[in-house]
């Protein structure tokens, strides 16, 4: 019997109760081609349990999470009318909670156009996916920028007057995730345009004083990755080359904020939110997700998109892999990929937003099947 990986697996709220377990089902066939023994910690969490019982979720929820579980997926948060008494939106905690607690400080959002998906940004989509002209990866630093917890608002007699983010760069903050975003480039093929692989240092340091500190670091990081062709943007003028040119860019790292608009952005590149995977990924602990959120509007109705969430569960394998030294792992994630891919090429399993009519778990069903029949 060899080792049992525990995977914490947080529904949370919406959709996510309804695309996770397409997630499991593809988990469950791999570990039974590939003889993983997985142990999956339910947790029960979110704005909807927050609703219910005043927590977001059960004490000693953090601690499975950072003591037991080799890696943990999640499926989303929030909901309407779910807020904390401090106005905070209720869930978010967990997710906040889990990349500062664990210090998941680099958020890594693949997008890529796969083979049968449309979109409306590039007019011969038969050239794009023949070429694949769409396959770039967002590293976001995921620990400080904006979102660092520094933040506060004036209130006289009762009026709002001021309100203040502060947004911290650090020089630990920017070593460790340009090294991942470096690091990760090494492993791919390159950017589609010319097979380079490059690192982009998306940033604002023509004005600000934190990007001219991540920028400085960049470079002094770059001079030792030979291989891997440096290059620079800013980020009003990477947003619209992004769109325009997608073939140029292989791996893109950036701050927290910016990393989070462009990724969300790139996403259209991919047809969808719903084909957008990512993972929150630190030295010792990782958590995996989709981009998109709960979608409320669509939860309970068995329509919404899983391969978001399928493939990340995809990039939890290729993590374990890598964390563990077991090249199955990495062989599997790829399978999880093949079988998306298929299942696309297909194009008879589809959601709405793909332009189909299948529901969330025929998809689910869909993508089992073809991992049982990859070669």
């Amino acid at each position: 019997m060899g080792k049992t990986y525990k995977l914490a697996i947080i529904p949370g709220d919406g959709i996510g109760k309804e695309i996770v377990p397409q997630a499991i089902k593809v988990l469950n066939k791999v570990s039974e081609l590939y003889s993983f023994n997985f142990e999956y910690l339910d947790i029960s969490g979110g704005a909807q349990y927050y609703l219910e019982t005043g927590r977001e979720w059960d004490e000693g929820s953090f601690e499975i999470c950072r003591d037991e579980a080799d890696a943990i997926l999640l499926g989303a948060v929030g909901w309407p009318g779910a807020s904390l008494p401090d106005g905070n939106i209720a869930g978010a905690g967990i997710v906040f909670g889990l990349r500062f607690g664990l210090d998941l400080y680099a958020n890594v959002r693949p997008t890529k156009l796969y083979p049968g998906i449309k979109h409306k940004i590039h007019g011969n989509l038969k050239q794009v996916w023949e070429e694949g002209l769409v396959d770039l990866v967002t590293i976001r630093e995921n620990t400080e920028g904006l979102y660092t917890p520094i933040r506060g608002s004036l209130n006289r007699g009762g009026v709002e007057e001021v309100a203040i983010d502060t947004r911290i760069i650090t020089e630990k903050g920017s070593k460790r995730v340009i090294n991942f975003a470096f690091n990760l480039a090494m492993r791919r093929d390159g950017a589609p345009k010319d097979k380079q692989k490059r690192v982009t240092c998306v940033d604002k340091s023509n004005v600000l004083q934190g990007d001219r500190l991540f920028r400085k670091i960049y470079n002094s990081i770059a001079k030792n990755y030979p291989a891997i062709a440096t290059d620079y943007a800013y980020i009003d003028a990477y947003l619209q080359w992004l769109i325009r040119d997608p073939d140029y860019f292989d791996v893109i790292v950036t701050s927290n904020m910016f990393g989070d608009i462009s990724s969300d952005l790139a996403a259209v590149l991919g047809g969808s939110l719903g084909m957008a995977p990512s993972g929150n990924i630190g030295d010792n602990h990782a958590l995996f997700e989709s981009v998109h959120g709960s979608a409320p509007k669509h939860a309970g109705l068995n329509k919404a998109n899983p391969i978001a969430t399928i493939l990340s569960a995809g990039m939890m394998l290729d993590y374990l892999g890598l964390k563990y030294n077991d090249t199955k792992f990495i062989e599997a994630s790829k399978s999880v990929e093949t079988a998306v891919t298929k299942l696309l090429l297909d194009s008879k399993t589809l959601t709405y937003d793909l332009g189909g009519t299948a529901s969330c778990s025929d998809v689910g069903d869909a993508v089992t099947k073809f991992i049982s029949n990859s070669d």
